[in-house]
This record gives structure tokens, C-alpha cells and sequence, in this order.
């Protein structure tokens, strides 16, 4: 064969290989949670029993806008724990944990809505798939799967007589606190859950880097909770999307900046670097109508998980902080306990 001709062929297949990466689907395989099951299990309180969810592992929000039917199917447990006074409906908080798994300081926030007389769920996206800590890939485990579990979750509070499901808040941190900002998106509410919707959402230090397309929310509130210094997730966003959102009459979207204060700054640690983590500070994204992720400047399709990784090469860099603040997480849980009495009991 002549040089040219492969030449010719080499970039045929280049091509060919190329083509294969923009239109492949990240595939997930179904996980069985027998085991995860059992440990919960094992360590279950006298007031906390285990509620299983038929769920999905959509990649991103295309998927579950438009493509859920080609997405295995998943089965995730979350653990409902009741607060000491009985009563005939509960309302409820569900919490849903960062990159890292769920932490003391996650729990502390759950301990005082049941001080509160608050029914708790704690959703265990991560365990259920079998993964313990996402932090450094940010595919194992998505956004959009943590929210179709939300939904699947908020659907089964609608099938118990004793959980109120029009008093049902979400929060959640990092990765976690996009699922509890997601979830208030109309498009994914009205493709998951039509006839329901979270009463509230508290949101902790969640990503804000992609720009909407569709800025419809549902009409619940929304009080974002973030650090000044955050290098995981960037503060500044967060506070446009805010703006963006009162701008289109979403009056009840708030948020709160703690100055001096990094990611996770309500942990009871040290600040530290994360060597292997994601810095999206200089990461700006825009999610369009039908659930498509792409790069601002580029235009570069997040489609799927080898995309995402080329993306995420020329915008995110590595080694962002993370830490505790104790001024700003004192601050944040008397926010946190006033925004969720606010909305679901007065």
C-alpha cells in the first residue's frame, strides 16, 4: 500500500474513531445491593428502617429527559429514621452526601431536624452502586442518577400514610448539593415526578459552573449555602445563578457567602489540599434545554464519560482545599435549622 494510501486510511479510521467517542453512552451496570443491604441492616436503630427504590443510572440529564428507557435499571436504599414524638404525618428532610460519602458532620445536621420533630432519609446512592467516594473521576456516580434516586425517594414518601409527601425539604453537600439544586430544575421535576416536587431546597456548596439554558424552576425555595474561598466549586457562579433566577421572578432563591471560608467549611477539621480532587474554578458549563452538557468557550459535548474527562482537561486543574470554618458553620446550621422550620412547619 502507498504512503498516501495509508495516510488515507489512517485518517478514515481516526475519524471512524473519533465519531464512535462523540456518539457512544456511558453504560452503567446494575449493582446488587444484598450486601450493602445486610450492613445496613446490621446497624439499623430502633427508630430507622430501610426503604429500597427502583431507580436508574442515567449518565446525565439528557438521559433521563429523553433516553431512560436505553438506562439500566438500579435498586438504592436510603434509611428512614423517625424523631422521638410520634405523630400521624411527618414531614421530612432528605440528605443526600458529597463525593466523599456521608460524614459526622452531614449527620450532625440530620441529628437536629429530628430534634425538631422532623422524619429524616438519608439516600445512599453511593453504597448502592457499590462506590464509596467519587472524588478525582466525578462518573461513577452522577448528579443525574443521585436526582432520579431523589425522585424515586420522593415518589415512595407519596405511597406512605405517615410521611408528608407535600412537606418533603432536600439537602445535601457538594455533589450532593447539585442533586438538592437539580432537583429543583421543572424540566427533570416534570419528566420524574409531574405531580410532586421538594418542598425546599438547601443546598450546600454545590456545583453552579453550568449556565441554563432553561432557567425554569419549580417555584419551591432554594437557599444556597457556599464558601467565599471555595476552589472545588466556585462561589461566583452560584451567585449569578441566584441573580439569573430572581431575574425570572424565582424570588425564594437566596444564598448565603461565608466569608474566609472553604469548601466543606462546616466540617470539624483543618483546612487541607486534596491532591487528586477536581478545582472547577475555572470551569464554566452550559446545560441546554434537552439535558446536553457542553464547555462554554468550546462548545465541547460532555456526552459521555471520556468527553467529560477531555473537557474537564482544559478547564479544571487539581489540588483544591477543603476544611472547616467554625464562625461560618455556626452560622450556617442556625440557617439551615430557621430555613427548613420556615418551610416545613410555620
Amino acid at each position: 500500500m502507498k504512503l498516501k494510501d495509508r495516510f488515507f486510511v489512517f485518517l478514515v479510521l481516526l475519524f471512524l474513531a473519533c465519531l464512535y467517542l462523540f456518539l457512544s453512552r456511558t453504560t452503567y451496570d446494575q449493582v446488587d445491593i444484598a450486601s450493602a443491604l445486610n450492613k445496613a441492616k446490621a446497624n439499623l436503630k430502633v427508630n430507622q428502617e430501610i426503604i429500597v427504590l427502583n431507580s436508574k443510572n442515567p449518565f446525565n440529564f439528557r438521559d433521563v429527559l429523553s433516553d431512560l428507557d436505553k438506562v439500566s435499571d438500579q435498586e438504592v436504599y436510603a434509611i428512614l429514621t423517625y424523631p422521638p414524638d410520634e405523630k400521624e404525618t411527618y414531614p421530612v428532610v432528605v440528605g443526600v452526601a458529597g463525593s466523599l460519602g456521608w460524614s459526622d458532620h452531614h449527620y450532625g445536621y440530620m441529628d437536629r431536624y429530628l430534634d425538631m420533630g422532623i422524619a429524616t432519609i438519608t439516600l445512599h446512592s453511593f453504597k448502592s452502586r457499590g462506590i464509596q467516594s467519587t472524588v478525582g473521576e466525578q462518573v461513577s456516580v452522577t448528579i443525574a442518577m443521585m436526582v432520579h434516586d431523589a425522585y424515586m425517594l420522593l415518589n415512595e414518601i407519596d405511597n406512605r400514610a405517615n410521611l408528608d409527601a407535600d412537606n418533603v425539604a432536600i439537602t445535601g453537600w457538594s455533589l450532593g448539593g447539585g442533586v438538592s439544586l437539580f432537583s429543583a430544575w421543572k424540566a427533570v421535576q416534570q419528566q420524574l415526578s409531574p405531580n410532586l416536587k421538594f418542598a425546599a431546597h438547601l443546598p450546600f456548596y454545590p456545583p453552579c459552573i453550568a449556565n441554563l439554558d432553561n432557567l425554569e424552576f419549580t417555584d419551591s425555595p432554594v437557599h444556597i449555602l457556599i464558601g467565599e474561598l471555595d476552589s472545588w466549586v466556585p462561589a461566583e457562579p452560584c451567585v449569578e445563578l441566584v441573580e439569573s433566577l430572581k431575574d425570572k421572578g424565582h424570588n425564594n432563591a437566596q444564598i448565603t457567602v461565608f466569608p474566609d471560608s472553604h469548601h466543606s467549611f462546616d466540617r470539624d477539621s483543618e483546612v487541607r489540599v486534596v491532591d487528586h480532587a477536581y478545582s472547577l474554578t475555572d470551569c464554566r458549563l452550559v446545560l441546554d434545554e434537552d439535558g446536553t452538557v457542553y464547555t462554554e468557550d468550546y462548545h465541547f459535548p460532555l456526552s459521555n464519560s471520556y468527553l467529560q474527562k477531555i473537557g474537564l482537561y482544559f478547564c479544571a486543574s487539581r489540588g483544591p482545599t477543603m476544611g472547616g470554618n467554625p464562625k461560618a458553620a455556626i452560622q450556617a446550621k442556625g440557617i439551615a435549622m430557621n430555613f427548613i422550620n420556615k418551610h416545613l412547619q410555620d
